[in-house]
């Protein structure tokens, strides 16, 4: 996991998830800082090994999931997609963090597809992404539930 908490010391990294944490303050629908970005990486590690192949590594999917709305300010900024812009600083955090160019396109791929599972992910590892993602979301404890215009709301706890 050496890698993956590379990650977590990135200049670019620590810059963004800062100013993603600040555009995010006294927002009452769900929030985009390190616990979502964890919570994502945990689901999608548990859904990994109950396939019972445990087909990606784990330093993968943390990589991806602590990467994969790192775009969110650009997006709140001037309506860059957020998976875009995500995917554009991921490349260059995972440069320097070490990932070689087939584990980068991998996690590239998951980034850009982790809004919907129609988006063109081209791998399990996108769907993987996708699915811990949504997953992720606690609706049926939200105070903001009645508000909130997403269509894929968790209201029940799923196995």
């Amino acid at each position: 996991m050496e890698r993956a908490n590379a990650i977590l010391t990135h200049p670019l990294f620590i810059e963004k998830l800062k100013l993603v944490n600040k555009l995010e303050e006294g927002r009452v629908f769900c929030g985009h800082g390190m616990e979502h970005l964890l919570d994502v990486a945990r689901i999608a590690h548990i859904l990994n090994l109950e396939a019972g192949t445990a087909a990606f590594p784990r330093e993968l999917i943390y990589a991806a999931a602590l990467l994969h709305d790192i775009g969110r300010a650009r997006q709140y900024e001037d309506g860059t997609p957020h998976e875009a812009e995500s995917a554009r600083l991921a490349a260059v955090i995972l440069t320097g963090c070490g990932f070689d160019v087939a584990e980068s396109e991998l996690i590239l791929d998951a980034i850009l597809a982790h809004r919907t599972k129609f988006s063109g992910g081209r791998t399990d590892f996108a769907w993987l992404l996708y699915r811990a993602d949504k997953l992720s979301r606690r609706c049926f404890e939200c105070a903001a539930m009645s508000g909130c215009n997403w269509e894929l709301k968790n209201i029940r706890l799923e196995c």
